[in-house]
């Protein structure tokens, strides 16, 4: 038997777990300033609640593992935490109150492509909002997006477009409308590959070289060019798509954020649940090409579970915790720092070390113990190796004298404090 982690799947050691951990922690920090609450939903979910909202030739469809319990029900392992969320609002509806704003971050699984920012494997960070129409939350969701970045400390591009658009200008260049989910599964891809290649996967689905021309050409207009061109359009799909992201559009602007956010009308989503605005983030740096974050309003999903005659408006982000690490992980300021505050090295005086690491602990510092009886020279390395701030030296002398000296093994500037009152530690250290 060879012990290896499936592909896709990793550990992650202590200093790399800070990382995560920061994170997540900046994130809940976030969503709770605007409002959102914690839920958690479980990692099993019957298989045919994944898939009915897809396409059945959509690629998404390929990744979702499935397997079946003891009684032969077909499961799968989420993909994403928004089916779950619908499903959860289907089955709570009657114990919270509209607007329903919720964040949670757990695991979800994908038998996708590995690839630097993309495991099998991955932790999500959802925030989603059911019971508000209108671009309005939208404009407040990308808000989110950039001050929880800007406190990552990572500088960000946001892409944003419409679905309702997409299938409007689709329906313009007379694509029937069996083929648009998977017209738009191609064009999502169009700034990624060539325009030979474009035409090679909408041939191979039938679509007509007039068609492709005419899909081209308005794929590459921007959005007031669309605006002039179908002012007077009878195409309600594209009306609605052209109001909405013009909508948004203005949001962004009066908020100041239009160097940040940028329209692509060729962005999708892979989610054929997607109703209207839809969202992608990027590291502006360019050191992670794929997303680092996407969601979008998907108005049916939760009506449809619920199906009550009610409508429930529903959108939401999503960040992805694996790229923002692969992006902080080689910053400096995580790499010379430990979780512990204090290392206490005992000599011969075990209940003493045990009483000071309790007080200091006390005050909220995180505190360890020497206890394998090494050499001071090898405790101290340690220490140093791990990049422990403060080391305490107690012995029988400190004891009996009743004060011990801190190490400051960054600066070097030793302090003493008393060992029955070492409050002074506060004034000097901070948490």
């Amino acid at each position: 038997m060879k012990i290896q982690n499936v592909k896709g799947g990793y550990d992650f050691l202590p200093k790399e777990q800070k990382i995560r951990n920061y994170i997540n922690g900046v994130l809940k920090e976030t969503f709770m300033e605007y409002g959102y609450g914690s839920i958690e939903t479980p990692i099993l979910c019957y298989l045919d609640m994944l898939v009915d909202k897809y396409d059945e030739n959509n690629d998404l469809l390929k990744e979702i593992y499935k397997l079946s319990d003891q009684g032969g029900r077909e499961l799968g392992l989420r993909y994403d935490l928004t089916v779950p969320f619908a499903k959860f609002i289907a089955l709570n509806k009657n114990n919270i109150s509209m607007p329903f704003k919720r964040y949670e971050i757990a695991k979800v699984f994908r038998d996708g492509p590995v690839k630097v920012g993309r495991d099998r494997e991955f932790t999500q960070c959802d925030a989603d909002v059911v019971g508000i129409e209108g671009q309005f939350i939208e404009a407040e969701l990308l808000s989110l997006y950039i001050n929880a970045f800007k406190k990552l400390g990572i500088d960000i591009i946001i892409k944003y477009n419409n679905r309702n658009l997409m299938r409007g200008l689709i329906k313009e260049a007379g694509v029937s409308e069996e083929q648009i989910s998977r017209v738009i599964t191609i064009l999502d891809k169009m700034n990624k590959i060539t325009e030979a290649e474009l035409r090679t996967y909408l041939i191979e689905i039938a679509i007509e070289n007039e068609q492709i021309d005419k899909l081209l050409m308005l794929f590459k207009l921007d959005i007031d060019k669309i605006k002039d061109m179908f002012k007077d359009s009878s195409n309600e799909e594209l009306t609605l798509g052209i109001k909405e992201i013009d909508t948004l559009k203005g949001y962004l602007e009066k908020l100041g954020f239009s160097e940040i956010c940028k329209i692509d009308l060729t962005l999708a989503r892979g989610q054929d649940y997607y109703t209207g605005n839809v969202f992608e983030v990027y590291d502006k740096s360019g050191y992670l090409t794929s997303s680092i974050g996407g969601g979008g309003r998907y108005d049916k999903m939760v009506t449809e579970y619920i199906n009550d005659g009610e409508v429930y408006p529903a959108v939401g982000i999503s960040f992805g915790l694996t790229s923002i690490y692969e992006i902080l992980k080689t910053r400096d300021d995580f790499k010379n720092t430990s979780d512990i505050k204090f290392y206490i090295i005992p000599m011969g005086v075990d209940m003493e070390a045990l009483s000071l690491a309790d007080t200091l602990r006390s005050y909220g510092y995180n505190v360890d113990i020497e206890m394998k009886s090494r050499k001071l020279k090898k405790s101290l390395d340690f220490a140093n190796r791990e990049n422990i701030p403060y080391v305490i030296i107690v012995g029988e002398d400190e004891v009996k004298s009743g004060k011990v000296t801190v190490k400051d093994m960054i600066n070097q500037n030793n302090f003493e404090i008393d060992l029955k009152n070492p409050e002074k530690v506060k004034e000097i250290v901070k948490l």
